[in-house]
């Protein structure tokens, strides 16, 4: 029986390398490898984390990109470690599995007479059945990188493409242009230009604000009369002195009390008493 075994086991290792390699098992392993989880060294993937994040953290400073750099490492080293240590056991599992069942056909042999194509057979069932573990473990080990790199890396990115000036720029724009906000092609371009950001850039900006704009319009009403005071401040800068009151913050200011006319003249919006005084009819006669 010791002579059936050798040959099984060299019958099987002939099969395993004539058997083409699952091409899911391939893919699975080929994005492993590039973001850095499997590969020769098991704690490898450094610089494919380091060339990511720097990637994600152009145009911020040095601290900030080391810190999220440090983060983004941390929670792939942490999925590196499960992923190799769940690979672990189910090698494991696999092996005494196949080790239990060659067990089981040894007694059988026996009794009845096994071939080594049989047990060759039976291997391969076994391998098929936990082949099916392998995937399912390498797809959730993707999965998570993938979510890692969505939550560090290209949230981070969407993000500091605009600015806040940028940002303040693209917001004073569109309020300045409710009741039409799509801006020309010339438009997109000088917005572009004072934004740092590409056209593309501006045209999803502009459609996903006016898709947010219907979605809630009480609260970008609020953000809309925001900008309209801004702008209002920055025209009272103007040389013709049209500043807001300093104690008030509202744009209109409410009237004052009727007590404070000077020379005649009534502040509280009476226009007719303010014609009597100066000796002025609406009918065409002068008051004595």
């Amino acid at each position: 029986m010791k002579g059936n075994e050798l040959l099984t086991l060299l019958s099987l290792r002939n099969t395993q390398e004539e058997e083409p390699p699952d091409p899911q098992l391939m893919r699975l392993d080929n994005m492993l490898i590039a973001e850095g989880v499997a590969g020769p060294e098991r704690g490898g993937g450094q610089s494919a984390a380091a060339n990511a994040s720097a990637a994600a953290a152009s145009g911020h400073s040095t601290g900030e990109s080391a810190i999220e750099h440090s983060d983004y490492r941390a929670k792939l080293g942490q999925i590196r470690t499960i992923y190799h240590q769940e690979l672990e056991k189910y090698e494991q599992a696999c092996q005494e599995f196949t080790t239990h069942v060659m067990n089981l056909l040894r007694e059988q042999s026996r009794t009845r007479p096994i071939t080594p194509k049989e047990i060759e057979r039976m291997v391969q069932i076994i391998h098929k059945k936990f082949n099916s573990i392998q995937v399912q473990l390498k797809q959730s080990t993707c999965e998570a990188v993938m979510i890692l790199r969505s939550r560090f890396l290209d949230a981070r990115r969407k993000r500091r493409n605009f600015s806040k000036q940028a940002t303040e720029i693209l917001n004073e724009y569109f309020y300045s242009h409710l009741s039409n906000p799509y801006p020309s092609e010339e438009a997109k371009e000088e917005l572009a230009r004072k934004c740092s950001i590409t056209v593309s850039q501006v045209s999803n900006w502009f459609g996903n604000k006016r898709i947010r704009y219907k979605k809630n319009i009480g609260k970008a009403q609020e953000e809309a009369n925001l900008y309209a005071a801004k702008k209002a401040a920055a025209a009272g800068n103007s040389p013709y002195g049209l500043t807001p009151s300093s104690q008030n913050s509202s744009i209109m200011s409410p009237p004052p009390p009727p007590s404070s006319s000077q020379d005649g003249w009534s502040l509280n919006g009476d226009y007719s008493s303010a014609q009597v005084a100066m000796g002025y009819s609406p009918h065409g006669v002068n008051s004595p």
